[in-house]
């Protein structure tokens, strides 16, 4: 598998100085924004697809890729606002302690399949498998059981015509090449698949209606540091000053895209709630 390839150039490795090595691992990394560009037309075919699909995103990996997409999910509360169950991370071993045991959950097809089926998928959902080497059993029984539930099937992995990228209705296959520590894929494949999820979430959620142009309409205001990016929000998608930002966004109970909307169209609070209930994002909502 390319992802446990071995970089001969770097034999040496551990007799370099400390500089050496950083800057083997930085050299490495150049590579990852190639990697991402030769598959962005793989990513925008997921993100549409999965926007015409509208359910749930269910990720399913093990490791560092497991990590990567739970991170990635949980993330999209805060910053979206969407329901809890939209987005759900299954991790191989999650409830497991760290050591061997959680380890050698990744070997596990049958639980990533009985895993995928307890949240009972519908064809509206799309489960996304991440990887490196696209061949993790839990990831691979996870997709399997999803495909058998007709949703939409997705792939991010780093090894070209791995058994993942073969099985999904989309496959993003990061090509980054052997890592600097041979088999190390929290490295650049880990870098690039949490990347790859950067932007699928992101571009889903534009896509879902879920940001005012570039603009966080939809976060949750959830402490004071939130709550001045709100104000700043206001200010720059309404083009209002800030005592009138602040008074707005108290009257919209905090609730930024109600907040958004009373200030574009000059309406009350419960109008512009009943008009992004009908419309479904901001831009719409205020027309």
């Amino acid at each position: 598998m390319s992802t446990e390839g071995h970089d001969a150039g770097l034999h040496d490795l551990d007799l370099r100085a400390s500089a050496d090595v950083v800057r083997a691992l930085n050299d490495a990394n150049a590579v990852l924004l190639e990697a991402l560009r030769d598959t962005e037309a793989d990513l925008v075919a997921l993100v549409d697809a999965a926007a015409e699909r509208g359910g749930r995103v269910i990720y399913a990996g093990a490791g560092s890729a497991g990590q990567m997409a739970a991170a990635d999910a949980a993330e999209w509360g805060p910053t979206f606002s969407v329901p809890d169950d939209a987005v759900v991370a299954l991790v191989a071993g999650a409830t497991l302690p760290p050591g061997p045991l959680r380890e050698a959950a990744e070997d596990d097809a049958d639980a990533g399949a009985a895993e995928l089926r307890a949240l009972a998928p519908v064809p509206d959902d799309v489960v996304v498998a991440v990887s490196a080497s696209g061949s993790t059993p839990y990831a691979l029984g996870a997709l399997c059981a999803a495909y058998d539930a007709g949703a939409l099937t997705a792939a991010i992995v780093c090894a070209p015509g791995s058994p993942l990228a073969e099985l999904a209705d989309h496959a993003v296959v990061l090509a980054v090449g052997a890592e600097v520590i041979a088999g190390s894929t929290r490295l650049k494949a880990g870098t690039a698949q949490k990347l790859a999820l950067n932007a699928f979430s992101t571009a889903l959620m534009v896509r879902r209606g879920r940001t005012y142009g570039n603009l966080m309409s939809s976060m949750r205001v959830a402490n004071a540091k939130l709550r001045e990016r709100a104000v700043r929000i206001c200010c720059a998608g309404a083009g209002c000053e800030d005592g009138v930002a602040r008074a707005t966004l108290a009257a919209a109970g905090d609730e930024l895209e109600v907040a958004l909307v009373m200030l574009l169209i000059g309406v009350d609070a419960g109008t512009a709630r009943a008009r992004l209930a009908a419309a479904g994002s901001v831009r719409k909502a205020a027309r």
